[in-house]
């Protein structure tokens, strides 16, 4: 009388509800990474500590745009 492979007849128990309990963990964890949502980009400027004006002052010093386009966009900054 060899209850499943010598084991006894509990392990055929232990066995399934390991697998099920595999199975919805898994299943739990993919509707979480589903569920889950992406920060927004604005916090990447909080998160910083620089504000608009100095990345435009940046732009400005790197040669990226003219001068007067940073006049413009340094008035549109000061408007808001």
């Amino acid at each position: 009388m060899m209850w499943g492979y010598g084991m006894g007849p509990w392990w055929g128990w232990f066995g399934m509800g390991l697998f099920w309990l595999v199975i919805i963990l898994l299943v739990v964890v993919a509707v979480n990474y589903m569920n889950s949502k992406p920060s927004p980009p604005s916090d990447s400027l909080k998160a910083t500590g620089k504000t608009a004006m100095d990345y435009l002052e940046e732009s400005y010093a790197k040669g990226e745009i003219p001068r007067d386009e940073f006049l413009q966009k340094r008035e549109d900054l000061k408007r808001n």
